[in-house]
């Protein structure tokens, strides 16, 4: 299967390294700044690869065709781009979060149902070991009824972070912590917790990143449509270093405790049930070089076999669009200053321009 890759930054590495793990051809590989992709190749051990490279995609989807892209360029871009890509004939792997808004959002299933094309939203952490045998469990009917989830992203970004890449907590191009960094903790929870969504209550602040126009932290009460509830706190704000990625599932018959720097590490594991918890926790945790994981290759190979089985991949479009919404229904609720309903009509970060200015 043809592949191509559009941005060539922070993630990308993981990106290409899932292809290569995956028997992908790599056709192409593409970037505004010529210099972001030596750096990738030299990254991955693959500059001697004589891989094509291209500064406008437009011109590398004509001249290679590929069958499969992943986006991974700034969020801001990633609609338009995306809607070039499914004009083109092209399956998609889009980097979290799929759009900045939930029209664009939109845009994007109604094209790809319109093309027949496999769309997948880049929530690796939904292929962690842990996360697995959690979602298992929830399947199972394991928790029995399910009461409420918490999810906490405790990490630090300083300056130097946000000056590598001008986009960066901007509302434009990204959001701040809750859109870039903690998206993938918030889908965990709606996933684990039903999905379907009623209500979010917020509050929102910029305490400690006065160089960027977004937040810095959030804190969100979530009620969904089964009864239970969810508890968001999510900031960048830790000092001096990342501190921890905690996803917590609380059942009538099951406590689980997901930890580690991103979700990969189960530490707690009760059940009404005879098993062995501490094989459980020992066989289905991992120590990941980095807060990225090893999850980029089992989505791509689950993405391949979508595409090849005409089925859905197991974060598809509308997995990508429920996240967005849950981080969109936060910035509403704590600029507005009250509980809002879900779902939402329409909203975009760019409804909150101005939201922290001094």
């Amino acid at each position: 299967m043809k592949y191509a890759l559009i941005g060539c930054g922070r993630i990308a590495p993981n990106h290409l390294e899932a292809a290569v793990n995956n028997k992908l051809e790599i056709v192409g590989i593409c970037d505004i700044v010529p210099n972001h992709m030596n750096i990738l190749l030299e990254k991955v051990g693959m500059q001697d690869a004589n891989l094509k490279q291209y500064t406008d995609y437009h011109e590398m989807l004509e001249k290679e065709k590929p069958e499969l892209v992943a986006i991974a360029t700034e969020s801001g871009e990633h609609a338009r781009i995306a809607l070039d890509c499914l004009d083109a004939g092209c399956n998609l792997i889009i980097e979290k979060p799929i759009a900045l808004s939930l029209e664009d959002a939109d845009k994007i299933i109604e094209k790809s149902k319109e093309k027949g094309l496999v769309v997948c939203a880049n929530h690796q952490n939904r292929f962690n070991k842990s996360i697995q045998k959690i979602r298992e469990a929830v399947e199972d009917g394991d928790f029995g009824k399910m009461l409420y989830g918490t999810a906490h992203i405790r990490w630090n970004r300083g300056k130097d972070y946000y000056t590598q890449a001008p986009w960066r907590g901007t509302w434009a191009q990204d959001g701040g912590a809750l859109m870039n960094q903690c998206i993938h903790n918030i889908d965990l929870l709606r996933w684990m917790m039903g999905d379907e969504v009623t209500e979010v209550c917020a509050y929102t602040d910029n305490l400690n990143h006065d160089y960027i126009q977004a937040e810095d932290l959030g804190i969100a009460i979530v009620k969904f449509k089964n009864g239970s509830y969810g508890i968001i706190e999510g900031t960048t704000d830790v000092y001096p270093k990342n501190l921890e990625e905690t996803l917590y599932l609380f059942g009538q018959k099951g406590t689980v405790k997901a930890g580690g720097k991103s979700v990969n590490i189960i530490e707690e594991w009760i059940f009404d049930k005879d098993e062995d918890a501490e094989k459980i926790k020992e066989e289905n945790s991992e120590m990941p070089k980095n807060i990225y994981g090893f999850g980029h290759t089992p989505l791509y190979k689950n993405v391949i076999e979508a595409i090849e089985n005409h089925t859905k991949p197991l974060v598809d479009a509308e997995a990508g669009k429920r996240a967005l919404e849950m981080v969109l229904a936060i910035y509403k609720s704590a600029a507005e200053g009250r509980p809002v309903k879900l779902p939402l009509d329409k909203c975009s970060t760019m409804d909150f321009v101005g939201r922290f200015d001094k």
